[in-house]
Parts: structure tokens; C-alpha cells; sequence
């Protein structure tokens, strides 16, 4: 997952922990999860679409 270790990972929440704090921390990783949801989502129905447009 990108080159990220078990370490690089620790550190990155360690540091999220000093700068938001634990009780930011939840409320965060739930918008980062719904975002990269929709992301996902949009690059599928682009793909999609592509896909529909290629076969016309």
C-alpha cells in the first residue's frame, strides 16, 4: 500500500493523535473513508461511461 510499513503507519497516527487529538481522530478517519468511497465510486462510472461511449 504505497511503500507504507507497519512503522510508517504508527508514526503517521502518532502524529495525527498529537495534532487532532483522540477525539478528532474517529470523526476524521470516518470522512476520509466516506471521500475515498466516492471516489471510487465516480471513477467507476467514468469508467463506465467510457466504456458505453467506446462500444457506440
Amino acid at each position: 500500500m504505497f511503500g507504507f510499513g507497519v512503522p510508517e503507519l504508527v508514526l503517521i497516527l502518532v502524529i495525527g493523535l498529537v495534532v487532532f487529538g483522540p477525539g478528532k481522530l474517529p470523526e476524521i478517519g470516518a470522512a476520509f473513508g466516506k471521500s475515498l468511497k466516492e471516489f471510487r465510486k465516480a471513477g467507476r462510472e467514468i469508467t463506465e461511461d467510457l466504456t458505453e461511449t467506446a462500444q457506440k
